[in-house]
């Protein structure tokens, strides 16, 4: 089978998994957006400060494919097997440090300046994901190590699947009905928790059973901590989570400002800022998919097959960014249209999604290197990148740009100010990292 064939069969059954996933959001936005616009509002702080904790670990667990990829090309399987048992160490970790952050938001929502009313609606909301968190975690393992061994597909069956039962669990829990109160934004986190502990405990079960796990020998009994092993994890794993940790800040944190401008300009953020979380599911998939096989070929003592894996999936990326961008620039007062039938929020929104426009191929660019550079073992840089430009010029850039004023800028006190330094922001980083991966693939000829 050729690369270009391996790699889209891998990144398609992924970005159907990944959309089933980006659809529970879509879901959550749509029905509170539809019960009303305080819901929408109270969902959208409560979903950033949620989705940056989850992702930071999640971040620090998806490092951890290379490390499978590669052990998989060079066939030490019993060697995989051990690597997730101790990766299950690491995971409790993120699951106590997780767990507190999210019962606790109350300093970074003050900080922030989020309006009082929003803010037990917000509290109220975490408080209820902290169950959904272990769940979501573990199975992000059980997703890393089937995308590492190139067989993701009872990981998007099992995302699927959970839509189905998630869709229907929101709206009742949110709309209430069948002797259940409406419960709000809040509705939407108890239907996350419990699709969480569905996919997971299915999960479990497959792995205990399925055949295609027995040469990896993962369900034996769990070893004591393997220091040098788990100190691997972290070399990889924490710069990698530090990296999504300031990509997601800068979403969360430009949630929270933008919510002291009103509901409006909060809920208009937030379906751009779900658009861009759905349309980046395509990079990401690829991203997955070409980093799985830019590491099996490393792991098989062939680089320049990983060079040339690496090269495809690149190609394929920027001409679904090209489709995608033009797409959206062309339909997006009706896709804001969807979320929301308030015609303040879809003029709002729809001049957000233009800059998302372009705020997505620098988006996809950015994705791709840091996914395929985590196969050389480049981490650090990666990290300085996106803490000077993403932080840097995006986050501090928009603020002043809404609220201080720029040279001979006025303060725009529009949440646009915030897209249009975070989409200048990607720009520069995609041509940057894209450097660091040329450099360093050529230093690893063979």
């Amino acid at each position: 089978m050729s690369e270009l064939r391996t790699i889209a069969r891998h990144a398609s059954t992924v970005l159907v998994g990944q959309l089933a996933v980006m659809a529970f959001s879509v879901t959550d936005t749509i029905v509170a957006g539809r019960y009303s616009q305080d819901a929408l509002a109270a969902l959208s702080v409560g979903a950033a400060v949620y989705v940056t904790v989850f992702v930071a670990f999640m971040g620090v667990l998806q490092a951890l494919l290379p490390v499978w990829a590669e052990l998989h090309g060079a066939r030490r399987h019993a060697d995989v097997g051990r690597s997730v048992r101790q990766a299950v160490y690491l995971t409790l970790l993120g699951i106590a440090l997780g767990a507190t952050a999210l019962l606790f938001p109350g300093t970074l929502l003050r900080l922030t300046e989020v309006p009082p009313e929003l803010e037990k609606d917000v509290v109220r909301y975490l408080g209820v994901l902290v169950f959904a968190l272990p769940a979501a975690l573990f199975f992000r393992v059980y997703g890393t190590l089937n995308q590492a061994l190139g067989h993701p597909r009872l990981v998007t069956l099992l995302q699927a699947m959970s839509l189905l039962v998630k869709i229907p669990l929101t709206v009742w829990f949110v709309f209430g009905g069948l002797g259940l109160q409406p419960q709000g934004a809040v509705g939407c986190a108890w239907a996350t928790v419990c699709v969480n502990w569905l996919m997971v405990l299915l999960a479990a079960w497959l792995l205990r059973t399925g055949r295609m796990y027995e040469p990896y020998a993962v369900w034996r009994k769990l070893e004591p901590p393997h220091w040098p092993t788990i100190w691997q994890f972290a070399r990889l794993g924490i710069p990698g989570g530090l990296a999504v940790v300031v990509e997601v800040t800068s979403f969360t944190l430009m949630a929270l400002f933008i919510a002291r401008q009103g509901a409006t300009a909060a809920a208009a953020h937030q379906i751009a800022a779900n658009m861009a979380a759905v349309m980046y599911m395509v990079p990401l998939s690829l991203a997955i998919a070409t980093s799985a096989r830019v590491s099996f070929w490393l792991g098989s003592g062939d680089p320049r097959q990983a060079r040339r894996a690496a090269r495809t999936g690149f190609k394929v990326a920027l001409g679904m960014a090209l489709a995608m961008c033009t797409a959206i620039a062309l339909a997006r007062s009706r896709i804001a249209g969807i979320y929301s039938p308030n015609p303040e929020v879809v003029a709002a929104a729809s001049g957000l999604i233009a800059w998302l426009a372009v705020f997505h191929f620098g988006d996809a660019v950015q994705g791709m290197c840091v996914f395929v550079l985590r196969c050389y073992r480049v981490v650090v840089a990666p990290l300085v990148a996106y803490c000077v430009l993403l932080w840097g010029v995006g986050l501090a850039g928009g603020y002043v740009l809404a609220y201080v004023g720029m040279g001979p800028l006025a303060a725009q006190n529009s949440p646009h100010a915030f897209w249009q330094a975070a989409t200048v922001a990607l720009v520069l980083a995609g041509p940057i990292l894209a450097a660091i991966l040329w450099r360093t693939a050529r230093a690893h000829r063979g």
